[in-house]
């Protein structure tokens, strides 16, 4: 790695850790950087999962004091958390280079699409929805969740959105409340994600200590500045950042 390199990680480290403390999008950034500086498509996905998910920890808090969840509801979400996250981190170390970049683009627009009309998918959903959740309606978000988990431990582009609109189909309305539970839930993706990676040999230290390392400060100065920025303003960016990322690896990958 070369001393340009390491400040190309560093500044996407800032920006993506930024991006993830105010708004999301924050692998748009951070995983196509790895890989502009050489780093394998399976290892940059590990790594860049690695460095966001120190990032976001550091910086998450704001919201925890809202975590009033039921055990209930909480304990069937973080079993299916840890399940998922750990079966979708496998999956991906088993995939092979040349597969995952051939279906990459296409995660790439699921995870821009989500982005960019999540919100208005959970708004419909909470809408006239009650604040009581049901057996049945916590036994499928659990079901539900697992495969949000799986595909966070696989890739995790636009995970916290499916998130929101799993909560909110179970009756949250709190969006306060509804974002402390996200936060935690892809904590536990990514974080069993992450030790699966470091298990498995599958992260590139040098790349990741310094991404990581501008991931927290990109965090921690977005948790206290950023959000004076125009909420518009962050979207519109990471959803031009995430479809000129997904057009590059469509081309990439099948051109």
């Amino acid at each position: 790695m070369t001393l340009p390199q390491a400040i190309f990680l560093f500044a996407a480290g800032v920006l993506g850790g930024a991006l993830n403390a105010v708004a999301g999008g924050g692998s748009f950034i951070a995983f196509p950087a790895l890989l502009f500086t050489g780093v394998g498509p399976v290892a940059a996905n590990a790594t860049n999962t690695l460095a966001l998910w120190v990032g976001v920890t550091a910086s998450g808090g704001a919201y925890r004091k809202h975590l009033n969840i039921s055990k209930r509801v909480m304990i069937p979400l973080i079993i299916t958390s840890i399940v998922g996250g750990l079966a979708g981190a496998v999956l991906l170390i088993k995939t092979p280079a040349q597969t995952f970049l051939r279906v990459l683009p296409w995660l790439l627009l699921g995870a821009t699409l989500l982005f960019t009309f999540g919100k208005h998918l959970t708004g419909r959903i909470s809408a006239g929805i009650s604040h009581e959740s049901s057996n049945a309606a916590v036994a499928g978000a659990s079901i539900f969740e697992l495969f949000v988990a799986i595909y966070g431990g696989y890739f995790g582009g636009g995970m916290g959105i499916m998130n929101l609109a799993m909560l909110a189909a179970i009756g949250m309305t709190d969006m306060h409340a509804m974002n402390a539970l996200k936060v935690v839930l892809g904590g536990i993706i990514n974080g069993v994600a992450t030790f699966t990676f470091i298990a498995t040999g599958a992260i590139v230290w040098k790349q990741g200590a310094v991404m990581t390392l501008g991931a927290i400060v990109g965090g921690f100065f977005a948790a206290h500045y950023a959000q004076r920025l125009p909420q518009t303003w962050i979207r519109a960016f990471v959803i031009i950042v995430g479809s000129a990322m997904t057009v590059y690896f469509f081309v990439r990958a099948y051109l």
